[in-house]
């Protein structure tokens, strides 16, 4: 343990001093720095594992990093954290932990990581089938991909571009998957011009109608 002699501050010369010692870091940042955090720990290259939104994964800055295979979901994605939290906080429940604290719960956290872990090399199983039932997967107004609105719903013998949830990183191996692109509503870019800025749509449509954020993936032949 070393005791600091300022706020804490991750970007303080104190801390990054720190960091630069650091073989891995296991920590929580604030949320709404967490482009910023990640992109640190990117340039001092260290190894990681750090808590952030599931939401994360569509980021303009963090996209990137997992369609290229530098950051990936640890063993828990899209789960509800429990924190201890100061006596003052105005809590909206009075749930409280085995040793009194207060707690409060966060919906929609996933751990992040660029350590390699067995979970990231097994296989999804897949089950459905696409020939003979391709009216359960309507294709885009505005993307050249199939609408797959569940993950178990990935079929076995499409091998072309697929639009799937953003959970599917729970499942998301690099040896059975390529993820291509990812819909626009957290940063334009992503999907090959699907922003359109006369209409002002930035997420995929299915019959005129917006579809929540996903992810384009490919499977591998």
């Amino acid at each position: 343990m070393t005791e600091l002699h300022r706020n804490g501050e991750y970007r303080s010369a104190e801390c990054l001093e720190l960091l630069d010692e650091a073989d891995v870091v296991v920590t929580n940042p604030p949320f709404s720095l967490f482009r910023e955090y990640v992109a640190t720990l990117m340039d001092y290259d260290k190894k990681f594992v750090i808590m952030g939104n599931i939401n994360a994964v569509t980021y303009k800055e963090i996209f990137p990093l997992i369609r290229n295979n530098k950051l990936w979901p640890g063993f828990s994605f899209n789960k509800a954290m429990r924190f201890a939290m100061p006596e003052e906080y105005e809590s909206r429940t009075d749930e409280r932990d085995e040793k009194g604290r207060k707690i409060s719960k966060v919906p929609a956290i996933a751990w992040y990581t660029n350590l390699d872990i067995v979970k990231r090399h097994e296989d999804l199983l897949l089950y459905r089938r696409y020939k003979g039932h391709e009216d359960e997967y309507p294709k885009y107004d505005n993307y050249d991909a199939i609408e797959v609105s569940k993950v178990w719903d990935i079929p076995e013998d499409y091998y072309g571009v697929m639009g799937v949830p953003i959970t599917f990183m729970n499942k998301y191996n690099p040896d059975q998957f390529d993820i291509v692109g990812c819909s626009e509503s957290e940063g334009r870019g992503f999907s090959n011009g699907q922003w359109d800025p006369e209409s002002g749509i930035a997420q995929s449509t299915v019959d005129g109608h917006k579809v929540y954020k996903c992810l384009f993936i490919r499977r591998h032949a």
